[in-house]
Parts: C-alpha cells; sequence; structure tokens
C-alpha cells in the first residue's frame, strides 16, 4: 500500500452528521467561557478522572496560554454553533518523552456515538504527525469501560495498569490504564 501523506488542515470546517451541522475549529483565549460552559454542564463521571480540572477558570486560562506557546493543540466541536466537546492534544515537556503526545477527548453525551470521537482522533493524529511525535498516550481509570472501547476502536492498546495511581474528587484511588496508538502507522492506514 503507498504510503499517504498527511496534508494540514484548514480550520474551521464544517460536516452534516446526522442531521446536525458539525463544526471543528482550534481553540483560543477567546473560548475560554463557552469552555467552562461545556465543562460545567458535564456529567460528574465525565469529569472524576480528568488528570486537570477543565471546570476551573485560572486551569482554563492556562490551558489557553499553552495552546499560544504552541505545546497543546485542541479542537473544539461545535453543533449548531454550542461547544459540544473538544480533542486536546499535549506535547510532553520531558526530554526522555519528546517524541510523546497524550491526547484527551471528550464529548457531551447528546453528540456520543456519532464519530465524532473518531473525527477528533484522526485530525490530531494529523496534527501529532506533523509535529514529529511517535507515539499518541491516553490514560484512564481501569473502570472507565466505554473510554477503554472508544480507545481500542481508533487503534490504540493497552500497555500498562497502574493500581492505586489516581485519585478521584471524592479521594477514593483507582487503577489507570495507559492506552497507545503509534503515530508512525497512521498514514499507512
Amino acid at each position: 500500500m503507498a504510503k499517504q501523506v498527511a496534508t494540514k488542515r484548514k480550520y474551521p470546517w464544517t460536516k452534516n452528521i446526522d442531521g446536525t451541522r458539525i463544526t471543528l475549529r482550534l481553540m483560543t483565549a477567546d473560548d475560554k467561557t463557552a469552555v467552562l460552559e461545556f465543562a460545567r454542564l458535564l456529567p460528574e463521571n465525565d469529569l472524576l478522572f480528568l488528570s486537570f480540572d477543565i471546570t476551573d477558570e485560572a486551569f482554563v486560562e492556562s490551558w489557553t496560554k499553552r495552546i499560544e506557546k504552541g505545546n497543546w493543540h485542541t479542537i473544539l466541536v461545535e453543533a449548531n454553533g454550542k461547544l459540544v466537546g473538544h480533542g486536546s492534544l499535549m506535547q510532553t515537556e520531558q526530554v526522555w518523552s519528546r517524541h510523546l503526545g497524550e491526547i484527551i477527548l471528550l464529548l457531551s453525551p447528546e453528540v456520543r456515538g456519532k464519530g465524532l470521537g473518531s473525527i477528533l482522533a484522526g485530525e490530531l493524529f494529523v496534527k501529532a504527525e506533523e509535529l514529529g511525535l511517535q507515539k499518541v498516550v491516553a490514560r484512564m481509570a481501569a473502570e472507565q469501560k466505554g473510554a477503554i472501547q472508544v480507545f481500542e476502536k481508533l487503534g490504540f492498546k493497552i500497555e500498562a495498569l497502574l493500581a492505586d495511581y489516581v485519585i478521584d474528587r471524592h479521594d477514593k484511588t483507582h487503577d489507570l490504564i495507559a492506552m497507545s496508538y503509534d503515530i508512525t502507522g497512521f498514514t499507512e492506514q
């Protein structure tokens, strides 16, 4: 199979999915309020295991600063003009893991199961390849079976199980699953 060359995406772009107009665009500092509103409307279970508190205004401000520096790349998903999700690719700051990026996909319950997670992941895989990353990692609590299945469908493989590695907002510990996707093989698919 001939190797395809990933091309840089132009944002924003729009697509109709199940009769809903979906727009993907890059996050900017102007999106702080919309991101906070989106995060604060998510079910508690969606927030329990995030490594960052996306409902906190100070964190969202630091998030936008990381985007401006080029360390983080976030694609927002809007449905009919309302923010309904995001996909983020974070580059590690450690020298020894500079070939890695971490991915987070988060969608509102009303737009799940429509293929948006796959679309976002594909966009982030292209960005990871542009950045010269070799592997993308996703981390989640072991009991997040739905999230694990989503990432497995995207081609991620479980690489590690770390016992009692994360603690939730209620001070209960949970096992952490680390999954990865080999970007070097992405364009051959």
